[in-house]
């Protein structure tokens, strides 16, 4: 068996319609292009914070209304206590919301993003 290497000239591939195409300054690693880099890491960053502390405090005061709301510690249902119920499989649309709306301010960001440095 023998190998056959196959070779071509180099070219340049075009990027796929809609990918974030990095322009020279970002590229270069210039000082503009690290305050671009820097700004979309900082802006990402307090979105992922707001949306988990805005998670956590739904989550939090969702367990104190279930412990210490009037009534909910009895209340049953097929045997099951509310609160387990509601903990435990009522939490996940929440945790849905959250990320959907946390993935479409990321795209938000990127895009202003994208729009800032092509601008430049």
């Amino acid at each position: 068996m023998t190998r056959v290497r196959v070779t071509a000239p180099r070219q340049s591939a075009t990027p796929a319609p809609g990918r974030l195409q990095y322009p020279t300054e970002v590229a270069e690693d210039s000082d503009a292009g690290r305050i671009f880099i820097r700004s979309l890491i900082r802006s990402q960053l307090r979105l992922a914070l707001v949306v988990a502390c805005g998670f956590l405090v739904i989550l939090g005061v969702l367990a104190l209304f279930l412990v210490y709301g009037p009534g909910v510690a009895e209340t049953r249902i097929a045997g099951i206590p509310l609160a387990w119920l509601v903990l435990g499989a009522g939490i996940y649309p929440v945790i849905g919301l959250s990320a959907w709306l946390y993935n479409r301010a990321a795209a938000r960001n990127e895009a202003r993003y994208r729009d800032l440095v092509e601008d430049k």
